[in-house]
């Protein structure tokens, strides 16, 4: 987890504390029965991605846990707002969840001046799931092995290199932009939607790079169809612990992760967000998802509502001074 994820977190503990005794307590009322009936887990981008991946790990096992299915409902597009929308006009009777995560919750509303949701008074949050770091990829073709060789690479081409993202306006878009700005280099982005096809793109050629999430590149990180040059956080991943930080590469400072969680519509009710809560604390914290998460870089993270709240609106008004300072836009 990230310096400035977990201070935040530990900051608002004593706040969340009630939420979480009760949750873990018996559920009453609208709680007590449900579900009655198939969950939907709206996912607001392609399957292949580091959001559909965590959903899929997760969403397995609370439908063995709640003896429901969980069905997985990718809605990509628009940087991840289309599914994000149509998760916070949902009927709010616990049958309808989405994944949330930092481009959904925190940089969309940053970047994109007419979106149609308010990620904090249109969801009721429950927690956090995980976290995991943006690691930078070249194509193999790229010739530079390191961050410095490719910003060397990149000062004696400026605009000639290209980078994907999963779409305009999504994290893997701000990490390079603010790559870009703290080096100083021009690299052209080419949107994809999402991380699973800009993947694709950079394995083939089509781009040269990707900061991808870690779940989603990590396979061919290690099976050698992507080089990893270079982790976003401020701390090495365990996953790949040659790979070194963009910070001790010679930025210092630099960090930016994805966080994964859950949120139902507002107005969800309580008894159900609690029996949900205590349930995906559970599954996140349980010895079994371990392994499945190292395995896709991840680290599993939990939160109470109010400390998920605080992180979202701390890491809003972040972003809006990066894409500011940055001048990113949705071209």
């Amino acid at each position: 987890m990230n310096g400035m994820l977990r201070n935040l977190l530990l900051s608002t503990l004593i706040a969340g504390l009630p939420f979480a005794a009760h949750a873990q307590g018996p559920s009453k009322g609208p709680g007590q029965a449900y579900p009655t009936k198939p969950i939907r887990l709206i996912v607001a981008f392609p399957p292949g991605g580091s959001t559909d991946i965590i959903a899929r790990l997760v969403g397995q096992k609370l439908s063995e846990r709640l003896g429901q299915q969980v069905i997985i409902d990718n809605r990509g597009g628009a940087g991840g707002t289309i599914g994000t929308e149509l998760a916070a006009r949902a009927n709010p009777d616990g049958y309808t969840l989405t994944m949330g995560t930092t481009s959904t919750h925190v940089i969309a509303p940053a970047i994109f001046p007419d979106v149609k949701y308010d990620p904090v008074k249109d969801f009721a949050p429950i927690t956090l799931v995980a976290s995991t770091p943006y690691l930078l990829v070249l194509n193999p073709g790229v010739k530079a092995a390191t961050l410095k060789e490719f910003i060397s690479l990149a000062k004696s081409e400026p605009g000639k290199l290209n980078y994907a993202s999963a779409g305009a306006g999504t994290t893997t878009q701000i990490a390079m932009e603010m790559l870009k700005l703290a080096a100083g280099i021009n690299v052209v982005h080419v949107p994809f939607k999402g991380n699973g096809p800009a993947g694709t793109a950079t394995m083939g050629g089509e781009v040269q790079a990707l900061f991808g999430s870690m779940p989603a590149v990590l396979p061919q990180a290690k099976a050698g169809k992507l080089r990893p040059i270079a982790v976003g956080t401020a701390k090495r991943s365990p996953a790949l612990p040659n790979v070194p930080t963009v910070a001790e590469s010679g930025y210092p400072g630099f960090e930016v992760s994805l966080w994964l969680g859950f949120f139902a519509p507002k107005g969800t009710p309580g008894p159900v967000l609690k029996k949900l809560y205590g349930e995906l604390v559970a599954i996140a914290k349980s010895p079994e998802m371990k392994e499945p998460f190292e395995r896709n870089g991840a680290d599993p993270v939990t939160t109470t509502p109010a400390e998920l709240t605080k992180l979202m609106t701390v890491e809003l008004e972040k972003y809006k001074k990066v894409i500011k300072a940055a001048n990113i836009t949705l071209k």
